[in-house]
């Protein structure tokens, strides 16, 4: 069985099952069963690491699963949830199950720019600058509470996030490959918070909705985690090495020009959504996803077949995961708010909209 599966990343519909998957593959192309043979070897990390996280997180796999997703296209992700769903733990948890370098930034009001990327120290005896690199310099960045942090905070990590490299000085440094940032706001709470910037949510890849577990996952956290002694930490079962093998794996998944056009057909209907059928939706929505949201899309969709352990792209890995992609690019009217009509509604009326091919 393959190692996705066994980790528990299946398709949670399935009304997509009865369409001819044959069209999405490469048809009469050899390749497609070396892809597929070269995915299966290079996801046997995928269920160590799944046992891995079980020992300390219970439940939340929409979560984890998603996580991973970032973690094979080098996406950055944003979870969004009230305190105590173990955000912070699921991306501690991650981080000590690979052999990667893990800095934790907690954002707090008087926080500055100089302690999230770094600075320059002037020695006044040699009268020159030293360079002191900030914690963004490491594999897996966790970003916690980061609309605790006014937005010339946020802003430093632009750089970091696009083009993987902080600017110090007239010196630019290439952060370490993989790179990658996990942050978590709360969205209840407004004292002391800050809105993050548009151009800064548009660079995470995925914004995830973290929900309370299900009264059987409470039970078990209850029991696990109802004492005064701590856990034992996760060892490290993934090598950044594998990691680096199998995005160049994902880069090979197969996506047919049906998914491509479809694809792109999502995306552009969140800026005229009347052009896909959704005109209900016209004057709801002030800014639609910009052709970042495509290429993101189509890189998680890749991830999300990965997982499933296929070498190809079907139009049902698109929808799976295109909420999680769109939900922050997709800026509602004031009509919008005024009617309580909430980006997921938004996003889901367009996948309904919109025939799959």
């Amino acid at each position: 069985m393959n190692g996705a599966r066994r980790f528990g990343f299946r398709r949670s519909g399935g009304h997509l099952f009865s369409t001819n998957l044959s069209h999405f593959r490469m048809n009469n192309s050899p390749d497609i069963g070396a892809v597929s043979a070269r995915v299966a070897a290079s996801s046997q990390w995928v269920a160590p690491l799944g046992e891995e996280i079980g020992k300390v997180l219970i439940g939340q796999k929409y979560m984890v699963s998603r996580l991973l997703v970032g973690l094979l296209t080098g996406g950055h992700v944003l979870l969004e949830g009230v305190p105590g769903l173990a955000k912070t733990l699921a991306v501690r948890t991650l981080a000590g199950a690979l052999s990667a370098k893990f800095s934790r930034i907690q954002f707090t009001p008087d926080l500055l720019p100089a302690d999230v990327v770094g600075t320059l120290i002037y020695n006044p005896r040699d009268g020159v600058f030293t360079t002191r690199k900030g914690p963004v310099f490491a594999n897996i960045v966790l970003a916690d509470e980061i609309n605790r942090a006014p937005a010339k905070v946020q802003s430093a990590l632009l750089e970091a996030m696009q083009e993987r490299q902080v600017t110090l000085g007239d010196e630019t440094h290439l952060l370490p490959s993989p790179f990658l940032v996990l942050a978590t706001e709360n969205p209840i709470d407004q004292e002391g918070t800050y809105p993050l910037p548009e151009a800064q949510v548009d660079r995470f890849m995925l914004k995830l909705k973290v929900g309370y577990p299900s009264a059987t996952e409470e039970r078990a956290i209850l029991d696990r985690m109802a004492r005064t002694a701590g856990l034992d930490p996760v060892r490290p079962v993934v090598t950044l090495p594998q990691i680096m093998e199998a995005r160049a794996v994902v880069d090979e998944i197969h996506l047919s020009d049906a998914v491509r056009d479809y694809i792109v057909k999502v995306v552009t209907a969140t800026r005229e959504p009347e052009k896909a059928g959704a005109a209900r939706f016209k004057g709801l929505i002030r800014y639609g996803a910009s052709p970042r949201a495509t290429i993101a899309l189509a890189l998680a969709a890749k991830a999300w077949a990965y997982l499933e352990g296929r070498a190809y792209v079907v139009p049902d890995d698109v929808k799976t995961i295109g909420a999680d992609v769109l939900r922050h690019r997709v800026l509602l009217s004031y009509e919008a708010e005024a009617e309580e009509v909430t980006p997921e509604a938004v996003v889901q009326g367009i996948f309904n909209a919109i025939p799959v091919p």
